[in-house]
């Protein structure tokens, strides 16, 4: 049987007056002052579908549910605008409740009907009670069979339901509803059950009010009984209205809707704009350039290119106010000043970088001292160089020629042979240039006390902006003043042999030596704090980070020291023979360490693991350089080469073996050159800006 249709509750003559006849009928027992409806209709209790369809009908006719008498279809607006006005707000209320009352009724009838037709055998649904009906005699009929699954599936839902039989025509709408509220069964809550019913009603209700979605949510439907407005949609929170399931975009806009483009460097603030487009990559960047005229004068502004410069190339973080790392040579930062071409400066660093992987670079020689050449550090204006001549020169960066020498000169020392230069036989990259600075013969600095110098060879030396210190042969270090013309402050000695290697902090100097012990001193005052025993062979060279220390010795180990404790922290053994020399990087996770086997090693100095290994050489590694910096790994050798390396990678950028006649003993590194020490005498500049047009605008 087909459903009711709303004129068998309301017949066409009774329609509009309905809310009359039912107050008269029902004007006694009536009452909505605590929000309860007590009377109860004599016919069964009706479903969900047939109490939805009776209140539509009432809705049309609009009553008054606060209490107050209902206006006439034909009163004047004028006389019944003050009246709703005062009574909108207790109309709206009532019939908010209603509906609330409604859709709970609907969702128990609903809920009862599937949990009962699964059990029910659809060969028996004649003649038993009716399932749709949610009545007493119902819920003590026992369960059915469940039947088989074509069965289930074709189970009668809400919407495709027979409910001729179950409501009569007199019955009222509001005994109807106060029967469900009151008589409902009440069914076990099953929060995994209906899930799929809920996402399909959410669908079918986003797909009805996506077109008013938009829309204000104003009064602006005027009923044509009662001059009332209602609200275009519903503002109800308890159904799935509002609920969208949906995920591609096309789904959610319309087909039809029109999507604003704006160019943002024309709506935003330059600034602004400016400071978004600092945020990408050089080459987004400059395709950003690309764009337009607007985009080009906005990508290409100085500020842009600031951060993006400084975001690449200064990695030790100078430019967010952190303190520089102690670093060898310079930093190719520039000057930051107003009128800096800061895209031109990112244009001179790639540059030098592909210089660095093509191994184009000049050799300029510094030729002064009369022995081998030990030991070398330089910054951006000066080189200094300590030699077994037992004398400390300082060079000029620029000039290359040599400013002061430090030091007693050897008495009647033999000068060592130095091979001509055209006798060289380069492998590898050959230098696009070979140059050698005329240089005067400049005399030691005249001294009034010859036992504040080195007695011995210059062995190693490390300095910073306030003091030099130097390790030498005689036993001692020394600490030099370079803002007082270079002059000795105190000497160091606790050691009984020759000093391999010192470093130094901001706190501590640390020294090792051929007898085998690292010491540990007070930079402020030279005292002795401790001395860090273990090696069994001479210590060759030391590194250190905070409170850590890292050493390399000739017994083939490596070991990571706590200098608070004096204890080994961890030890890095290498596979053959022993340890010439050692890095530890900036963030002290990584430790180099090269000696007489040949091989670099790359241990990881929290897991004592090792990473890789650096081959190439032919010799032994006398000199390690790591330029955190710049991501590369230096190296000298015996075999009169001196290579860089990739420190992410481990793969080889240059090779430049044969550069001098004899063993490196030394070779650090900057942005722009490597400077290496000889057994012939020499020292020599590896220069990768040689002729390169405004490289000198990369001086800080």
């Amino acid at each position: 049987m087909d459903p009711p249709s709303p004129s068998h509750f309301f017949p066409e003559d009774k329609r509009p007056s309905a809310l009359s006849n039912f107050k008269s009928r029902h004007r006694s027992s009536l009452d909505t002052s605590d929000g309860i409806l007590p009377f109860r209709s004599q016919h069964t209790t009706p479903t969900a579908q047939a109490i939805d369809l009776s209140l539509t009908s009432l809705d049309n006719d609009r009553p008054n549910t606060a209490g107050h008498t209902a206006l006439p279809v034909n009163c004047s607006p004028v006389a019944t605008s003050r009246s709703l006005g005062r009574k909108f707000s207790d109309f709206r209320g009532a019939l908010d409740n209603i509906r609330s009352l409604r859709r709970r009724a609907a969702s128990v009838a609903q809920n009862h009907i599937l949990s009962r037709s699964k059990s029910r055998d659809a060969n028996n649904l004649q003649g038993e009670c009716v399932p749709h009906v949610v009545c007493e005699e119902h819920m003590k009929c026992p369960p059915q069979a469940a039947g088989t699954k074509s069965q289930r599936d074709k189970l009668p839902t809400l919407a495709t339901a027979s409910f001729g039989k179950l409501l009569p025509p007199e019955s009222t709408p509001f005994s109807l509803i106060a029967e469900v509220a009151v008589n409902s069964p009440r069914f076990p809550y099953n929060p995994s059950g209906g899930a799929a019913a809920r996402a399909a009603a959410a669908a079918a209700s986003n797909e009805r009010f996506d077109p008013v979605r938009s829309l204000d949510r104003s009064y602006s439907t005027r009923s044509p009984d009662i001059g009332l407005v209602e609200p275009n949609i519903t503002t109800d929170c308890e159904s799935g209205i509002g609920i969208d399931i949906r995920d591609q975009p096309q789904d959610v806009l319309e087909p039809n809707t029109l999507v604003s483009r704006r160019d943002p460097c024309n709506s935003l603030p330059e600034e602004l704009m400016a400071h978004i487009l600092s945020n990408l990559d050089a080459s987004s960047l400059a395709n950003a350039e690309l764009v337009s005229h607007s985009w080009y004068s906005t990508a290409s502004s100085s500020h842009v290119w600031r951060a993006i410069f400084l975001q690449e190339f200064d990695l030790s973080g100078s430019s967010a106010g952190q303190p520089r790392p102690s670093q060898v040579g310079g930093y190719g930062l520039g000057k930051k000043r107003a009128e800096q071409d800061w895209k031109n400066l990112w244009k001179l660093r790639k540059q030098l970088h592909e210089r660095w992987i093509s191994g184009h670079a000049a050799a300029i020689y510094l030729e002064g001292h009369k022995d081998s050449v030990y030991c070398v550090q330089f910054d951006e204006n000066k080189i200094l160089t300590g030699s077994r001549d037992r004398t400390i020169r300082v060079w000029d960066a620029h000039t290359h020629k040599c400013m002061k020498v430090l030091g007693v000169p050897k008495q009647n020392a033999t000068v060592a042979f130095q091979e001509p230069l055209v006798n060289l036989i380069s492998r590898g990259h050959k230098p696009v240039a070979s140059l050698m600075p005329q240089q005067l013969d400049l005399k030691a600095t005249p001294i009034e006390d010859s036992s504040l110098y080195h007695s011995g060879s210059i062995l190693c030396l490390q300095f910073d902006l306030d003091i030099m210190v130097t390790g030498s042969s005689d036993f001692t270090c020394i600490i030099w003043d370079i803002n007082d013309d270079y002059k000795p402050i105190r000497r160091l000695r606790h050691h009984t042999a020759g000093v391999l290697d010192v470093c130094f902090d901001v706190k501590h100097i640390v020294s090792c030596s051929k007898d085998t012990t690292i010491c540990l001193w007070n930079r402020q005052t030279g005292d002795f704090l401790r001395s860090l025993s273990g090696h069994r062979g001479p210590v060759n060279a030391v590194q250190l980070r905070g409170n850590l220390v890292v050493s390399a010795s000739g017994d083939a180990i490596a070991k990571l020291w706590n200098i608070t404790s004096g204890r080994c922290v961890k030890e890095f053994p290498s596979k053959d023979r022993g340890m010439a020399c050692v890095e530890f990087s900036q963030d002290s996770r990584t430790i180099l360490a090269g000696g007489n086997d040949q091989v670099i090693y790359q241990f990881d100095a929290n897991t004592g693991e090792l990473v890789r290994e650096l081959k190439g050489h032919k010799g032994l590694v006398r000199s390690l350089h790591l330029d955190s910096t710049n991501n590369r790994v230096i190296s000298g050798s015996y075999d009169t080469s001196v290579k860089a390396y990739d420190s992410h990678t481990g793969v080889m950028l240059c090779d430049f073996t044969g550069w001098t006649t004899s063993w490196m003993f030394s070779a650090k590194a900057d942005y722009r050159r490597i400077v290496a020490t000889s057994q012939d005498s020499r020292a020599v500049i590896m220069d990768f800006g040689y002729q390169l047009p405004g490289v000198e605008t990369l001086i800080g």
